[in-house]
This record gives C-alpha cells, sequence and structure tokens, in this order.
C-alpha cells in the first residue's frame, strides 16, 4: 500500500514536469519505498543491522583521504550496529571466496547502546562485480555467524571460529593467516575475564591477545580472548567457555538465547 502511494506520488510529479514517469518512476518508488532496491549502491541487509553497499568508481578526494591504494576503483562497504565478531568472520569468509582485499576494519562503541561494537569494514576491489559479491557472501554468512551470538537484557556472550584464517580476521585480530582461530566474548566485562580463563585452561591454544574495557577496545563492557592453534583445540576452548558464560550471565537475567538459534561451532 505504501509503495503504490509512492508511485502515484512519482508518476504526478513526473507527469507535471512533462515526463511520461515509466521507467524513472519505478526506480524512485523503489529507492523510496522499497528498501533501497532501485539505488545501485544498494547490496542487502542482515542481522545486527546489517547493511552492504558498493561505489563502482570512488571520488578521487575521497579515494585519497582514505588512503585506499590506487588500484582498488571499487569498495565493497559492509557493517552494522550490533555486533564486530559476526560481521568480521562473515567478511573473512567473503575474502575467500572472492578477488577482494580488506583495507579497512573499524570498531565503534555502538551496539545500539549496549555493551559492545557496531562495525565498518571496507573490502577494496578492481571491479565493482568483486565488490559487490565480496558484499553478498559476507551478508550471507551473517546467518551463520550470529549462530553463537548469546543475548539478554544484562548483556551478550560472542563465541567465533574458524578452521583457517584469512584476510579479515589478520587485519582485525592480527590471527595467523591459514591457521585455525577463535574469539570469546563476554559482557558485561566481568564475565568475559572468566571465560577467557576457562578456555586456556580447557585446552592447549595459543593466545594472541586479550582486550578489555579500557585496552583493546572502544571503551565497551566487555573482554574478548583471541586465539590461536590446532583445530580441535581452539574448538575444545570456545566450547568450555561457552558453557560457563551461559551459565553466568543466566545469574544476571533469563537464559541466553542464541540470535539464530543455530550455533555453529
Amino acid at each position: 500500500m505504501e509503495e503504490q502511494l509512492v508511485d502515484k506520488i512519482v508518476q504526478e510529479v513526473l507527469r507535471r514536469a512533462g515526463g511520461d514517469g515509466s521507467a524513472a518512476a519505478a526506480s524512485t518508488a523503489a529507492a523510496a519505498g522499497g528498501g533501497g532496491r532501485g539505488l545501485t549502491e544498494f547490496v542487502g541487509t542482515g542481522l545486527g543491522d546489517t547493511i552492504g553497499l558498493v561505489i563502482a568508481n570512488v571520488d578521487q578526494s575521497i579515494h585519497e583521504k582514505m588512503g585506499l591504494d590506487p588500484k582498488y576503483r571499487s569498495i565493497g562497504i559492509f557493517g552494522g550496529r550490533t555486533g564486530a565478531g559476526p560481521q568480521i568472520l562473515a567478511a573473512d569468509e567473503a575474502v575467500k571466496a572472492t578477488n577482494t582485499d580488506i583495507v579497512a576494519i573499524e570498531l565503534p562503541r555502538d551496539t545500539k547502546g549496549g555493551a559492545g561494537h557496531g562495525s565498518l569494514i571496507i573490502f577494496g576491489a578492481e571491479e565493482v562485480s568483486d565488490a559487490r559479491r565480496a558484499v553478498e557472501v559476507a551478508l550471507r554468512e551473517l546467518d551463520r555467524t550470529f549462530g553463537d551470538v548469546y543475548v539478554n537484557d544484562a548483556g551478550h556472550l560472542e563465541f567465533q571460529y574458524t578452521a583457517r584464517a584469512s584476510i579479515a580476521a589478520n587485519k582485525a585480530f592480527k590471527a595467523p593467516m591459514g591457521k585455525a582461530f577463535g574469539l570469546t566474548v563476554g559482557a558485561p566485562a566481568v564475565i568475559g575475564v572468566v571465560m577467557a580463563d576457562t578456555a586456556v585452561k580447557a585446552a592447549t591454544v595459543e593466545v594472541l591477545g586479550v582486550a578489555s574495557p579500557a585496552k583493546g577496545t572502544s571503551f565497551t563492557n566487555e573482554v574478548i580472548l583471541f586465539m590461536s592453534g590446532d583445530s580441535g583445540a581452539v574448538r575444545q576452548a570456545l566450547i568450555a567457555a561457552r558453557t560457563v558464560g551461559l551459565k553466568l550471565l543466566s545469574t544476571l537475567g533469563a537464559a541466553p538465547t542464541s540470535v539464530t538459534g543455530k550455533p555453529y561451532i
């Protein structure tokens, strides 16, 4: 009904301007009332208030100020208001599947005012088709990577895993390329500390880093563990951390539930 109303308005405006309003009206109506589908920049949306966009030819002045490699004429822009780990691991799969690079990853303090981060990820590509494909793959991967994000009113827990870390995980977390990588996130931060300790005691893994509210995060109320090692060991450490984290967060409210109901670890 809303789209029909928008279409009628556009048709009337174009009629008064002397045009027939056919193709132009359809494109404008789609952009105004169809979720951005009429915009060439729009690719799609996903979990975590995530949106995927492309720019086929970045303006030269913007290109220079962003410090992009001159060979990357096109960029894919991918990010959301809730979650950084799911988007980064999704982007990690996207660069494996496409001829793109990760030129920037930034983690704003957001989560719609919650305890964690939002995300901004930029893919660089020589061809706009590659940039668009990378964003499409990343959006699709969110249904998987949000599977081990658990929330209740008091906070959230997150667990991410890849058997073979690629460019995004390396850029964001210094994960060794080609090796298994995992991360745990506990919010509030006090739960994250226990989860990190539990994880490294449960299996033989290499601790790459620990981020806390004042060290390594955007002053978010969470503690994050980054680890690498044998694939089985990393998974074992994540499962142990998840078990204790779910129990602890449950003491502050309702039992935390998976965002998608489909854990993948």
